[in-house]
């Protein structure tokens, strides 16, 4: 039988003794552990285990006081801390964290503070949840793995030793750092010290879609897509009066290809990031392929289907929904904005001058009132199924996915893209702690503590 999770403050204590093993408990918090009398256990921080003898103490709020040694084994900083606790009788283990280790890429400069570039603000937004709910975070690069990271404290990164964590949250920004021979010998070092990482790789376009085709709930919400070739390329142009060229590995809406259909034989080609106006006019079929090589140099793509999505005012727009995995590992919708595209873009990312408003405030200005909230409705149910199929499906552990919805003039969503790594600039962050990062804290606690669990089993 194990204990319920609680939060907890851990002091550190200077002992008279050398090597001393004790520590001290407020008995309210020792029943609530459900610790039947037990008086020695082990303490799990990390990876690590020490023994330790308990004191128990009626003056004591609920609290935990453990020898400063203690902090020093654990490689925790030696200060009052906020931890979360559980105690698993099958093991006598009273298990404290989570202790997280955000991985990203950064090249931080002797004597000033890391940037951790993209994701910075985001990186202090999950300090802020681990310091309330309880935990230690810190943030590191793969290539020093154990031996430096970041904590955040008074408003500044601090460079220390970290713990080995209980957990990875991936945020690496390049897939071809991932892709290098040294991500994957760290890849194996976490396999052998049973740490697990989630979302762990970048998901490519086709991936996605080769996935989810066959899947009776979802093949008819995916525009038909293929790999492209120039046989896939004349097939799409002879079958739809739009079609869209994609990188497999792409973002932020960069080296996207639109080219719709003029006449029997011509079709005008529009780039992202290429207005309207300075879209190539009146290219023969025949002449296409050849284009479109010298445009994406080559880049693996996919040809996929143009689907007529309904405007806001004129300007592209999409959904992007952000969903996690909540402690019970079911998916849950976290956030949904409307992104606007840029004036004359055909792309409605943000990264290329975009913006967002509110959902239901976007479909009501194209469908009356009921049936946008039908609408959203669908756009909710599309995005919890895709996410747990591609989670089922993939690889490794899935715990965040961006998932990107058009709907069409007859009020159907589309699903256009899911993402592994999404962007945290479509999230209110006007002071305000984003949803996401509540989320994060949450599957990566249900994470740190679920190895025990499942060894009491």
């Amino acid at each position: 039988m194990s204990g319920s999770l609680t939060s907890v403050t851990i002091l550190p204590e200077k002992s008279e003794e050398t090597n001393s093993r004790l520590i001290k408990m407020s008995r309210r918090l020792y029943h609530y552990l459900q610790m039947e009398n037990h008086r020695e256990l082990q303490i799990m921080v990390g990876t690590k285990t020490i023994r330790a003898n308990i004191q128990i103490s009626d003056s004591l709020p609920r609290e935990l006081h453990m020898p400063e040694d203690f902090f020093t084994y654990f490689s925790l900083p030696v200060r009052k801390v906020n931890l979360q606790a559980k105690y698993f009788s099958g093991s006598n283990t009273l298990k404290l964290g989570p202790v997280i280790g955000l991985l990203t890429d950064f090249s931080p400069k002797n004597g000033e503070e890391p940037n951790f570039r993209s994701i910075h603000k985001f990186c202090e937004d999950l300090h802020q949840v681990v310091s309330e709910n309880g935990g230690f975070l810190y943030v590191f690069s793969f290539k020093h793995f154990l031996q430096h990271g970041y904590y955040f404290e008074n408003g500044s990164w601090i460079g220390t030793s970290p713990p080995a964590p209980d957990v990875i949250y991936n945020r690496i920004h390049s897939r071809i750092l991932e892709n290098k021979q040294e991500f994957v010998e760290f890849r194996g070092t976490l396999e052998q010290l049973a740490i697990p990482i989630f979302n762990d790789r970048f998901l490519s376009k086709w991936e996605v879609y080769d996935q989810l085709k066959n899947e009776h709930h979802l093949s008819s919400y995916i525009p038909e897509t293929a790999l492209l070739s120039r046989d896939t390329l004349h097939s799409f142009l002879q079958t739809y009066e739009t079609i869209f060229i994609k990188p497999i590995h792409g973002s932020q809406g960069k080296n996207i290809i639109k080219l719709e259909k003029i006449s029997e034989d011509q079709f005008t080609l529009q780039t992202s990031g290429q207005s309207q106006a300075d879209a190539l006019q009146a290219l023969a079929a025949h002449e296409i392929y050849q284009e479109i090589k010298l445009l994406l140099q080559n880049r693996i793509c996919i040809v996929q289907e143009g689907i007529s999505f309904i405007d806001y005012q004129s300007s592209a727009m999409d959904f992007r929904v952000l969903v996690h995995r909540n402690y019970e590992k079911k998916w849950e919708i976290t956030s949904i904005v409307a992104r606007i595209g840029a004036v004359q873009e055909f792309v409605s990312n943000v990264a290329r001058g975009g913006h967002t408003i509110k959902p239901v405030t976007a479909l009501r200005s194209k469908m009356a009132p009921k049936t946008a909230l039908q609408t959203f409705k669908l756009i909710k149910e599309l995005s919890l199924e895709t996410a747990e199929k591609v989670s089922a499906l993939s690889a490794g552990i899935t715990g965040e996915l961006g998932i990107d919805v058009g709907v069409d003039e007859k009020g159907k969503p589309w699903l256009i893209e899911v993402n592994s790594k999404p962007s945290k600039a479509f999230e209110d962050d006007s002071g305000k702690i984003r949803p996401s990062a509540k989320a994060i804290i949450r599957f990566c606690t249900s994470l740190a503590f679920e190895t025990l669990n499942e060894k009491e089993v």
